[in-house]
């Protein structure tokens, strides 16, 4: 279990733990929406929730400007979220409808939102790091002081990806975040099984780059480190590797029931909902708890709109498809 004591340095502001509330709460119902949705059969595909690792997507894009980049993964709805995206053409694209992110084409697992930074999510394992270096290598030709964060989960750091692209990386001296979700479970594999390593982060020394663990069902912490690491990055200084120690509180996606994780495992890490710490950040900044109901019923009322949204757009035209993989406009059926 990871240290989850508090740090003494000081809070962000009052507005800064204000917004990773409100893009923690926005998360977490915009998924419990999308799953009843996808019970109802209106969902195509999978759908992998990040049910209680939301403070990990609102304080690592907490951090970035709006012109950095994200990478993120199958679980990649809360990073796309949380890095600005509207609400409604995630819903719309979660739909399969054309009026979403990607024209109803990616799904759940193959979002892209390039105006709000987000380069893409994935459903293969793993294969955002390299894109991720390659985002970096670009940012470095151009000269910028961006930086682009790479989201994967545990599983993914024992891709041989993993040590390829952050050697290289280090090399260059890249501006790449690699942020690995240790969200404890590789599909139904748990990660005492998969390492011997206590903290995954202790792997960025033999590539000659810091690491650094983090609890990451604190929005404040996994901030804290973000931002220190992209303004490493921004200084010329190169990758980061950080440790986001969370849990994956339900099965690999949603139609697994998650019978081989013990229950008092999952008890404790309920206990340390991020959505509860993050109300203790409120709390102690001052924030009343019918303040906090506002914010509550500002996103239940957004979300509905991104239903209402998704459900009143189109379904996407099967000939564009067949035109967008042949690559030639004289398609014709």
């Amino acid at each position: 279990m990871p240290n989850n004591k508090r740090d003494i340095a000081p809070l962000p502001d009052r507005e800064t733990l204000i917004r990773f509330y409100r893009t923690m709460r926005l998360i977490r119902r915009f998924e419990e929406v999308g799953a009843d949705m996808y019970r109802e059969g209106r969902v195509y595909g999978y759908f992998h929730p990040c049910t209680g690792q939301e403070a990990v997507a609102a304080g690592a894009c907490g951090a970035l400007r709006r012109d950095d980049y994200v990478v993120s993964t199958h679980r990649g709805h809360g990073h796309t979220i949380a890095k600005g995206a509207d609400i409604r053409l995630v819903m719309a694209e979660l739909f399969g409808r054309a009026g979403g992110l990607s024209g109803g084409r990616g799904g759940s697992m193959h979002m892209a939102d390039t105006g709000s930074g987000n380069i893409g999510t994935t459903g293969i394992v793993g294969s955002g790091i390299p894109i991720a270096v390659g985002v970096g290598m670009g940012i470095k030709q151009e000269r910028s002081d961006r930086v682009v964060v790479c989201f994967f989960g545990d599983g993914a750091a024992n891709n041989g990806v993993f040590g390829e692209s952050l050697n290289l990386a280090a090399i260059y001296r890249l501006p790449v975040i690699f942020v690995v979700e240790n969200n404890c479970w590789a599909a139904t594999l748990p990660v005492s099984a998969s390492t011997r390593c206590e903290r995954l982060s202790d792997r960025a020394r033999g590539f000659g780059l810091p690491g650094e663990t983090v609890f990451g069902n604190d929005p404040v912490a996994v901030y804290r480190a973000v931002l220190k690491a992209a303004a490493r990055a921004r200084k010329g200084d190169g990758p980061t590797l950080i440790e986001a120690q969370t849990y994956r509180r339900s099965g690999h996606h949603i139609n697994d029931p998650g019978d081989y994780m013990p229950e008092r495992e999952l008890e404790i890490w309920q206990e340390r909902d991020p959505l509860d710490i993050a109300r203790d950040y409120l709390s102690g900044a001052g924030v009343g708890s019918g303040d906090v109901d506002g914010i509550d019923r500002s996103v239940e009322v957004e979300v509905g709109d991104a239903v209402a949204y998704a459900l009143a757009s189109p379904e996407p035209d099967v000939g564009e498809f067949v035109r967008d993989v042949a690559g030639f406009e004289g398609w014709s059926e």
